[in-house]
């Protein structure tokens, strides 16, 4: 009697670019058991990058960039205070900052990856002896962050569908947090920057990378997928903290 083998991980065919993005979405242990063979992050970080520089176009047409930061300054007291003394030089000064800086958005995504897969490899390495590499940490967190690309397109959508300039906020375009559902129902913004900073961390888009970054790191290495989760809600959870600290700070 013949038996069929079944293929070892070994003899699996190696994922396409597109069917690696694709099964984030779809089949994500798939994809992250795939970078074991091959750890290359760059097209995650170009999807990245490329819906992130739309969203920003559509930002200059729809708000402008001066918009954008007096809503910004507009956000707490103290800043505000700050920018009613300032002269209409400085303020035009200040909008084309948030122009350079606003368009060098993915070389801030990559900062940020960067940092984050520094701080994983650690945990993950010296805290459970995972045993895994900065290269494997850095495409996991790369393709953690590809929901990331679904937000860019509901900011997008929510601008051309006629947001109100004045009441946009760069860095909370969408409804997708608890911080953007409660503004200017339960309570305002600037009156409680703290927790509305708090809040807004509560975000669909934020606990499904979280998730993917723990089923990421549990499919790469032998940490079970629950003690991953953890770790990497551990480290959100840390960076919501650190963020409303320097919210109530600035107010």
């Amino acid at each position: 009697m013949s038996t069929t083998a079944m293929p070892s991980p070994e003899t699996t065919p190696e994922l396409s670019t597109v069917s690696r993005i694709t099964n984030v979405f779809f089949s994500p242990t798939t994809t992250f058991s795939d970078l074991k063979r091959n750890s290359s992050w760059w097209a995650a970080w170009l999807l990245i990058s490329v819906f992130s520089l739309l969203f920003v176009f559509a930002m200059q047409q729809k708000v402008g960039f001066q918009q954008v930061w007096e809503n910004q300054m507009k956000s707490s007291p103290s800043s505000a205070a700050q920018m009613e003394k300032m002269t209409p030089q400085q303020r035009d000064f200040a909008g084309a900052i948030t122009k350079y800086v606003s368009y060098a958005s993915p070389f801030f995504v990559l900062i940020i990856a960067l940092i984050m897969a520094g701080v994983l490899t650690g945990s993950f390495n010296f805290g459970l002896g995972a045993e895994v590499g900065f290269g494997l940490s850095l495409a996991v967190v790369f393709y953690a962050m590809l929901p990331g690309i679904l937000k860019s397109v509901l900011g997008i959508i929510s601008l051309f569908a006629g947001a109100d300039p004045e009441a946009f906020d760069a860095n909370n375009p969408v409804a997708t947090n608890l911080g953007y559902l409660a503004n200017g129902t339960l309570f305002n913004r600037a009156e409680h920057p703290a927790l509305y900073t708090l809040l807004s961390w509560i975000d669909v888009f934020g606990i499904w990378t979280v998730i993917l970054i723990g089923i990421g790191f549990a499919s790469v290495t032998k940490v079970k997928r629950s003690t991953a989760i953890s770790v990497a809600a551990g480290w959100y959870v840390l960076m919501a903290l650190i963020f409303t600290g320097l919210a109530a700070i600035r107010s």
